[in-house]
């Protein structure tokens, strides 16, 4: 089956799109997607591939999502994504297993909250501290965005945590997804937003800060930006 998906991922790749893509997703030299391959696979067309092929066997996606091109490791999460209902424990552990190849930030933002973040939901949530704490870039990020799920919820406990492990990281991927995670709690309430950031405003980069306040009222938005 793995050579019938490259075969229908291979179908839809554009060259000039790929071009873009690439400029898009930093894969310079000494760039955060330094070495990432596109191909030029719009994502509604590997999420309708990945349909097509959600009965691939493990072994099949161990290949996938091993590969250097960035939109075969997309749709093996994909997949992933489909089969989890199916077998939670089984997904979650070739998600562990093969984190090192989850690394760019779409990779992240589409498949963290509904593997590790719907998998943890009722379970003991240390791995993510574990991961914040970690000098991989794209563990810290698996870490605050997995935590989208249990916001969804109204669980905001860990958010708020590992925003205050992640609140002086160098990196501004880290930076816009805290501040992306912070607004997602204040659309749900506003007061906890808020408690967090007159807490915390000061030391957090600015990107991270105007991420968080982005939906904010404007006179409120320019309080906080003028303090």
């Amino acid at each position: 089956m793995i050579e019938q998906i490259k075969k229908e991922l291979n179908k839809k790749a554009d060259k000039e799109k790929a071009k873009l893509l690439a400029r898009f997703f930093k894969t310079g030299k000494g760039e955060y997607g330094e070495g990432d391959i596109f191909i030029g696979i719009k994502v509604p067309e590997q999420r309708l591939i990945a349909k097509m092929f959600k009965e691939a066997s493990f072994d099949d996606l161990s290949i996938l999502i091993k590969s250097k091109i960035h939109e075969y490791r997309m749709t093996a999460l994909f997949i992933l994504i489909f089969k989890y209902a199916e077998n939670k424990e089984k997904c979650f552990n070739f998600y562990i297993k093969n984190i090192k190849t989850i690394n760019n930030w779409d990779l992240v933002d589409l498949s963290a909250p509904k593997i590790i973040g719907e998998y943890l939901l009722d379970k003991d949530r240390e791995i993510l501290y574990d991961f914040a704490r970690s000098k991989d870039l794209w563990k810290k990020r698996i870490a605050i965005i997995s935590t989208f799920t249990f916001i969804r919820q109204n669980d905001f406990k860990d958010t708020l945590k590992i925003s205050e492990i992640l609140l002086k990281d160098k990196h501004d991927l880290i930076h816009k997804a805290v501040g992306w995670m912070l607004r997602e709690i204040g659309k749900r309430n506003i007061d906890i937003e808020i408690q967090f950031l007159n807490k915390y405003y000061k030391e957090m980069p600015r990107t991270m800060l105007r991420y968080a306040i982005e939906k904010f009222p404007e006179t409120k938005r320019k309080e906080f930006l003028s303090r």
